[in-house]
């Protein structure tokens, strides 16, 4: 059978299946099930095994509120996710900064699921986290597109907390001192609201409503009693899951100004009430005073607080805006408080019999 010339030509012309094939870019391998969530738990697991390390007391090498911790750890986290990933196929500069997002998550919850780490600190440093993994993630993309040795820069990303630990704690750690106030109207006479103040009562849990610090695990308040003692008058106060502490009263003036500092004693929360890193009165954080203050006006009167506070952290730029965050939003509840109190209809005494 002849063979058309032009046949002939056309078939040499067309490339062979080897030569398609031999052309043809290579495709991404995923072997594993799942592939694109295994950066993510690698990264989470890493930073897992870097928070066990970080397990030592306050003050001490190797705490986990140690800004060698807070700040790498994380990025640690978001390295290793985008390391591992780059493994697998080339990813987006989107993915470097959305992917540690997903891993620090998953490194939080693990912290929870395992008991070394409470819902108060989860809840708080969850976004500072989520921050400093795309930090950690962007510079690891950045490594992989424009050197040869991924690896070597993931394990300096690694051993920097490990090495900054051990030595932080020789260093003198910031104070900052903070303040903030609220207020509001209340229709009732300055002597109904001064009374409130030092005489709160059974508190129930839908007067103070559901603000942020009690929503991740602060214990609500449950009464605060002002009281006559030999070293003068205290406001005697007590939160759930049996917290208790005293309010020294350091300003007196009948409805005008009551104002008290803050004193706590180690039996003042129990074991498993707040997280050790939060500890009111602690190394890392202290509330200070608070001032209340009663001013007459039209049909009532306005009540003013003004709280202060201690931060002693290496962020304690992050933590002094999530401190001013939590205590407004309790300022406003507690207020809140005192106004439907105040302007409740007043209990009417009974007679003995």
């Amino acid at each position: 059978m002849r063979t058309d010339p032009e046949e002939s030509r056309l078939a040499e012309l067309a490339p062979t299946a080897s030569t398609a094939s031999d052309s043809a870019p290579p495709k991404p391998v995923r072997g594993m099930p799942f592939g694109w969530f295994w950066p993510m738990a690698i990264g989470a697991a890493i930073a897992l095994v870097l928070r066990l390390v970080f397990s030592s007391g306050s003050g001490k090498p190797y705490s986990a509120m140690l800004g060698s911790f807070v700040y790498f750890a994380p990025a640690v986290c978001g390295a290793v996710t985008v390391y591992m990933a780059e493994r697998i196929e080339r990813r987006s500069w989107g993915y470097y900064l959305w992917a540690p997002w997903v891993a620090t998550s998953l490194f939080v919850g693990g912290t929870l699921l395992v008991f070394i780490e409470g819902l108060i600190c989860a809840a708080v440093i969850v976004p500072l986290f989520a921050l400093m993994g795309s930090v950690g993630g962007l510079a690891m993309g950045i490594v992989c597109r424009i050197t040869n040795w991924p690896k070597p820069a993931l394990y300096s990303f690694a051993v920097l907390p490990l090495v900054l630990g051990a030595v932080e704690p020789q260093l003198p750690t910031p104070d900052q001192f903070s303040s903030t106030s609220r207020t509001l109207f209340i229709a009732a006479p300055a002597q109904r609201v001064w009374h409130e103040l030092n005489d709160a009562r059974d508190i129930r849990p839908g007067e103070v409503g559901d603000a942020w610090a009690w929503r991740i695990g602060v214990p609500m308040p449950v009464s605060g009693v002002t009281v006559e003692t030999p070293e003068g008058r205290v406001r005697q106060v007590q939160w759930q899951k049996n917290v208790r502490f005293d309010e020294v009263i350091t300003e007196w003036q009948p409805g005008r100004v009551l104002k008290w500092r803050y004193r706590f004693t180690p039996d003042s929360f129990p074991a498993g009430a707040l997280d050790d890193h939060v500890m009111i009165g602690g190394q890392y954080f202290d509330l200070r005073d608070s001032t209340y203050t009663l001013t007459p006006r039209d049909g009532g009167t306005e009540l003013r607080i003004d709280v202060s506070w201690r931060l002693s952290t290496r962020f304690n730029w992050y933590a002094d805006r999530v401190m001013t965050f939590l205590l407004n939003d309790g300022a406003e509840h507690i207020l809140r408080f005192y106004k439907a109190r105040s302007e409740a209809p007043a209990p009417v005494a009974t007679a003995a019999g």
